[in-house]
């Protein structure tokens, strides 16, 4: 070695460490770039060489129980240009003129416009959008989006609520299931070249939509129509300020149909007031009247406080209680239990309501769901008032037993009727039958639910006597209907307005269930303010669920077939049940062709039940385990032969 070398050799040696480590560096560097980083470099780059779009979900479709449709969307396009950025003006505004039929001055007036961004038109239908898809241009903005429809306008209007123009929902089940039939939207990158124009390229990112689900409610629509249309007739015949009705299963808890008017069209939201959208048979508490009489009843008979045809003597339409005079319509004198229904008597209830005591009539209140969240999907549910005893006043017991000084919405009225009419159970009511993910799968079925056993099968039977009675030959003789078994109680209930309880200002209600015996459905009728003469929910109230009911009947040929006939009436056809005996119940497998009917198994062990639907040319599918508390599909309904048939069982 020379001595230059030896003198330089650590410097030497250190330089090419130096060059060593950094060519080592780059090489992994390069190799990580190169290859392990690749995708996502090549992926940067492309977002930064390209335009971001977003691609819309559908929302999810709202059908009633038979899968008509409630809430779908239409397809809409909408087009926007970049002003500067436009190659051939003439061009875009000629197509558009003739697309649309807008005169060419409108869009000359928008390419004259100095801002980034204009809207040309929104919101087209296809046929006028079709010419206009395929036209190109680098300034020109197209975007294809899902326009809600709701197809039936004000059918349904309150249970549906409707989206804003973010298509995000703010009012009824489009509000409360919003993440589900929203969905979630995607985007893609376009790639753009040297002039600013941009194209898909399938190497570019994307990441697809995810659209909202299905959702089936319980609602029939033609119920629901019925219903609609029955209350507004008797607003104009009454000249009430609103009105209210809810049909519901009573052995399920599902609502068929729920109505408040004034109501709206969601196609139109934005030209009604706000105070239509709200569902007021949920969202509104108000004074009961008599129809809460069921409560002080319920109570005198499950803890055999009264017996159930005990006299009292209802006097010359009035009594003194407690300094407070409490009136009669008629001066009765003596009434047995079942007249003091039958007749609506104030001064019987009383009576009756001093011997079972507040604490009985609080408990047996709340075990009929008063006072509390019924626990419906749906939103701004109130829970009514029922005060606690020891808020009570001296007359508080008399009050509350003729339906003052408590409050309930038009909902829990309906389900305390319907735990009469399915033999003693509270069922939680839904409105939602099942949710449906775009891929076909069901995420959401709803069961039946039992929320508590108000009273015994027995309490219940001799209730739906009593109730059976007002409608045969007393208050609620205007709901009866020729050759039917119909339950129900009358309601009027003075308004409390400006601190003091008005003489022309009522509440006039109704309600029952159908048929009384086997019921399909239990029905509450509510007019608000029906002016003088009208004001007395037998004849205002009563007559509407007179009308639903035998609407409901003509369209159903599985509620005709249980119509209690006599022998005479009893059309033998080929494949029908022949008997000389007068039929009063549904037999127990009665055929037509290939359908069957549903027995009744509720209040029955697994073994017992399931021997009868098996009789019946019925699958069983059990659930719990005691004796049966619900099933589904309900007794009576006439269904398939070798359907499923789901019961629910649980403690008694």
């Amino acid at each position: 070695m020379t001595k230059s070398f030896t003198k330089f050799r650590s410097r030497i040696l250190f330089l090419s460490s130096i060059v060593i480590i950094v060519w080592a560096g780059l090489t992994v560097r390069f190799f990580h770039i190169q290859v392990i980083n690749s995708n996502n470099l090549s992926d940067r780059s492309k977002r930064q060489g390209g335009t971001k779009v977003e691609l819309s979900a559908v929302r999810g479709s709202v059908t009633d129980r038979n899968n008509n449709d409630l809430a779908s969307n239409v397809v809409h396009y909408s087009f926007g240009i970049h002003p500067k950025k436009i190659e051939n003006r003439e061009k875009l505004i000629n197509a558009f003129s003739k697309a649309t039929g807008r005169q060419k001055n409108y869009y000359i007036e928008r390419f004259d416009r100095q801002d980034s961004f204009v809207f040309l038109d929104r919101n087209l239908r296809y046929k006028i959008a079709e010419p206009l898809l395929g036209l190109k241009d680098k300034g020109l903005i197209s975007n294809r989006h899902g326009y809600r429809y709701y197809p039936q306008k004000r059918i349904a209007s309150q249970i549906l609520g409707f989206t804003n123009v973010d298509n995000d929902g703010i009012e009824g089940i489009e509000k409360q299931f919003n993440k589900h039939l929203k969905g979630k939207n995607g985007w893609i990158v376009l790639q753009t070249d040297g002039k600013g124009r941009s194209r898909r390229n399938n190497s570019y990112p994307r990441m697809a939509p995810v659209d909202g689900s299905d959702i089936q409610l319980t609602i029939d629509l033609s119920y629901q129509a019925i219903l609609q249309n029955e209350l507004q007739k008797q607003i104009k015949r009454t000249g009430a300020k609103g009105a209210m009705g809810i049909i519901i299963e009573p052995s399920t808890g599902k609502i068929l149909a729920i109505s408040s008017l004034p109501d709206f069209d969601p196609n139109e939201a934005a030209t009604f007031p706000p105070e239509t959208f709200r569902n007021r048979v949920v969202t509104d508490q108000f004074e009961p009247g008599s129809t809460f009489k069921l409560v002080s009843a319920t109570a005198a008979l499950s803890r055999k406080l009264v017996g159930k045809d005990e006299e009292f003597n209802c006097g010359n339409g009035f009594y003194e209680f407690r300094g407070q005079r409490i009136e009669d319509w008629d001066k009765f004198g003596q009434l047995s239990f079942p007249q003091i229904i039958q007749n609506s008597s104030n001064v019987g209830i009383i009576k009756i309501s001093e011997k079972v005591g507040k604490k009985n009539l609080y408990d047996f209140g709340r075990k009929y769901g008063f006072g509390a969240l019924s626990g419906i999907s749906f939103p701004g549910e109130a829970k009514g008032v029922m005060k606690r005893t020891e808020k009570w006043s001296k007359i508080s017991i008399a009050e509350i037993s003729i339906g003052y000084e408590v409050s309930v919405t038009c909902l829990q009225l309906a389900l305390a009727y319907s735990a009469v009419a399915n033999g003693g159970f509270l069922m939680k009511p839904h409105i939602v039958e099942k949710i449906i993910h775009p891929t076909g799968r069901i995420n959401y079925q709803a069961e039946p639910q039992v929320v508590r056993r108000v009273a015994s099968k027995e309490v219940m039977k001799d209730l739906t006597d009593m109730l059976e009675l007002v409608v045969s030959k007393g208050t609620g003789a205007k709901a009866n209907i020729q050759g039917w078994n119909v339950a129900g109680k009358t309601g009027t209930a003075k308004k409390y307005v400006d601190g003091s309880y008005s003489n022309q200002r009522f509440i006039a209600s109704f309600a029952g269930f159908f048929p009384a015996h086997n019921p399909h459905m239990a029905s509450v009728i509510i007019l608000d303010e029906p002016k003088e003469g009208f004001h007395w929910g037998s004849g205002s109230s009563a007559p509407v669920f007179k009308s639903v009911i035998k609407k409901i009947i003509q369209g159903n040929d599985s509620i005709l077939i249980h119509k209690p006939i006599q022998s005479k009436d009893l059309l033998l056809a080929k494949g029908a049940l022949k008997t000389k005996k007068p039929i009063t119940n549904p037999p127990l497998l009665a055929t037509t062709g290939n359908w069957v009917v549903v027995p009744d198994v509720r209040g029955r062990s697994l073994r017992n039940a399931t021997s009868l639907l098996r009789k019946a040319g019925l699958k069983v599918m059990p659930k719990g385990s005691g004796t049966v508390v619900w099933q589904n599909p309900s007794p009576g309904k006439k269904v398939k032969a070798f359907s499923s048939c789901s019961i629910g069982l649980g403690l008694d």
